[in-house]
């Protein structure tokens, strides 16, 4: 016997028909709703003056310890990892990762 299974979404907000999933990051936390075509635009348009003046992370979030002021320690302003290693001789480059012994060290120091 063949069987159909019929997946049907409901809006998360209003009650309504659903037409697709919106997965959103805030805080460490991943969340997904389900929206209307309008919701999910309004969603968008809500967070769009936010993500405009965001950097954006791909892949995995970094995980690490909470440090002063509640930021974690892997999310340190890189900024200023590399003018504290060059300050105090270590090489980095422009751009791209640093190594974890620049960050275990800027780290140890602060």
């Amino acid at each position: 016997m063949a069987q159909k299974v019929q997946v049907i979404l409901v809006d998360d907000l209003d009650g309504g028909e659903a037409e697709e999933s919106v997965s959103f990051s805030l805080d460490g936390v991943n969340y997904e709703i389900d929206l209307s075509a309008a919701n999910a635009e309004a969603l968008r348009e809500a967070i769009t003056p936010w993500v405009e003046h965001a950097r954006k992370i791909s892949g995995r979030a970094a995980r690490g310890t909470r440090g002063p002021r509640g930021r974690s320690a892997a999310k340190a302003d890189l900024g200023d990892v590399r003018s504290w290693a060059r300050e105090n001789g270590y090489q980095v480059s422009d751009r791209g990762r640093v190594s974890a012994e620049v960050m275990a060290a800027y780290e140890g120091a602060h």
